[in-house]
């Protein structure tokens, strides 16, 4: 399985800022050693979003700011990072690697991206730690490129994917399903094509009866050529910012959920990692890790039966 790190282009935060930009480096080490150990994962260096895939999604006035570091004071708070050259080269490398991550999919079934799923971005705004909206500009590329005509992102982050949502509110060909706290950030939600907001202190059990009915919904509703997955690590009850309460296992459940439906159905699917806030930044990259190997075993296996 195809999966595409931006971890070695650095993006420097202030000492104590609260983002772990250090999960991405983590994960990416974890799954170099399951890959000599005989995992099916290939690590590639991503590309660079380029102009006209960014212009599919986003207003050219507000690349223009980012690009050039014309972001009001209050764009920079908003978006929760200090503006930097090496902001943007990093933010246009994880939204290259949700397009690559995409792409590849469409060719092998499944395909990661190992960064992302910056879904608080909207057309005109960064938010959240999130600069460009990846799956969004994903999603409109392999559009362009005529390897779908319709998507569906699942987004189980735990924060609601209000940036998608807006840029898609008018758009039928990308289905939205978003699967969050209900009183977490943002404040202000945008409605998706189907949103299950969640109690504080929501559990496995509670969660993943909730979930696959809101699945198998999205699947029914979008009819979808390929899949966009936000697998966030901040469902996890160790997580600082995200109030539901996870376990490992119930998030490995949540995830084998989501990878066999789109399995079962035959459609493509593309991971990219979303939110992760624990204060122990080894679970944050052991949840992605298990994350990925699931989607590296499906591969697999659906490999060695065609092969038979």
């Amino acid at each position: 399985m195809r999966c595409y790190p931006c971890d070695r282009y650095p993006l420097p935060l202030p000492e104590g800022h609260r983002f772990p930009i250090e999960k991405y480096a983590r994960l990416r080490l974890r799954l170099e050693e399951q890959a000599a150990a005989g995992a099916d994962l290939q690590l590639i260096e991503p590309h660079a979003a380029t102009p006209d895939e960014l212009r599919r999604v986003h207003c050219s006035d507000y690349l223009g700011r980012v690009f050039a570091g014309r972001l009001s004071e209050v764009e920079v708070r908003r978006i929760g990072f200090p503006w930097s050259e090496q902001l943007v080269e990093r933010s246009l490398r994880s939204t290259g690697a949700a397009v690559d991550a995409a792409v590849a999919a469409v060719e092998d079934g499944m395909a990661a991206s190992l960064a992302g799923g910056t879904h608080h971005a909207g057309a005109d705004w960064g938010e959240g730690f999130c600069v460009f909206n990846d799956t969004a500009v994903a999603a409109r590329e392999v559009q362009a490129q005529g390897l779908a005509e319709r998507v569906l992102i699942i987004d189980l982050d735990v924060h609601q994917g209000n940036g998608t949502a807006a840029i898609f509110a008018d758009d039928s060909s990308v289905f939205t399903m978003s699967m969050h706290g209900a009183r977490n950030f943002p404040l202000r939600k945008v409605s998706s094509s189907l949103d299950v907001p969640l109690e504080d202190g929501t559990g496995d059990e509670e969660y993943l009866q909730l979930l696959e009915p809101a699945v198998d919904e999205s699947f029914t509703r979008a009819r979808p050529d390929l899949v966009l997955y936000i697998a966030g690590a901040d469902p996890y009850e160790g997580d600082r910012l995200g109030r539901l309460r996870l376990s490992r296992a119930g998030l490995l459940a949540r995830d084998r959920l989501v990878l066999t439906a789109a399995k079962e159905q035959g459609v493509p699917l593309a991971i990219v990692c979303g939110g992760g806030y624990c204060e122990d930044i080894d679970a944050i990259a052991e949840i992605h890790t298990a994350t990925m190997l699931e989607a590296a075993r499906l591969t697999s296996l659906c490999r060695s039966r065609l092969t038979r």
